[in-house]
């Protein structure tokens, strides 16, 4: 049983949501106004479902005001599906998305990929190259700088440095990082990947290449 939040100002979907995951014997806290929402209290859920066209404040916003209060998993509902919005949430710290309208299923099968995860064990150290893994904690650090990640990006960046020389395509990071029953699009890690790029360019390193035609790997 996981504690969730979900906040939309459609309160359909919020009816929707709490019937299916409360099915699942979750607790799943509903608001349709973001801006009641006790800023004090957010760090006691285990995953958070963000609406992003809604009155006050929107998604992103909310997301960015919350991110650092929070380490538990982020995903955003939207019916937007243009590239730049999906960019733009996921690089602010969000984990995943969801897009309208979905199905039941889709919505079990995410919610419980993301929880899981949540649930991994995991080392204390790796080091490959300039790149160390603080397991434990899930941080990553380039020449004992910590660098900023999303969960989601962390995640990535743990599993293809542990299988550092193998090529993985999309897919296979998504079910490896995601879970088997992940209903995520491809794009999803594409956009990752862009931002850890990013991220890591202030470095002149970049672990991450890309076997064009395959997917990515890990090479020094």
């Amino acid at each position: 049983m996981a504690r969730i939040l979900a906040v939309d100002d459609d309160v359909a979907i919020l009816d929707m949501i709490g019937a299916i995951l409360g099915k699942d014997g979750h607790e799943v806290t509903k608001t349709g106004d973001p801006t009641k929402l006790e800023l004090d209290k957010i760090n006691q859920y285990d995953l958070i479902l963000l609406d992003i066209m809604m009155p006050g404040i929107d998604g992103f916003e909310l997301c960015t005001k919350i991110r650092n209060l929070v380490d538990c998993p982020i995903l955003f509902i939207t019916a937007k599906t243009e590239e730049g919005s999906l960019v733009n949430g996921l690089a602010l710290g969000a984990d995943d998305y969801i897009c309208k309208p979905f199905g039941v299923m889709e919505l079990r099968a995410r919610i419980g990929a993301h929880l899981r995860r949540e649930k991994r064990e995991h080392f204390a150290r790796l080091a490959v190259g300039r790149i160390c893994f603080n397991l434990s904690e899930k941080m990553m650090m380039v020449d004992d700088e910590q660098i900023t990640l999303t969960k989601a990006e962390y995640e990535i960046c743990e599993f293809l440095a542990k299988n550092h020389g193998q090529v993985f395509s999309k897919e296979q990071i998504l079910e490896s990082v995601f879970g088997f029953d992940n209903e995520s699009n491809d794009n999803t890690i594409t956009t990752h990947i862009k931002n850890i790029r990013t991220k890591l360019s202030n470095y002149d390193y970049m672990p991450i290449k890309t076997v064009w035609g395959i997917g990515y790997k890990w090479t020094e």
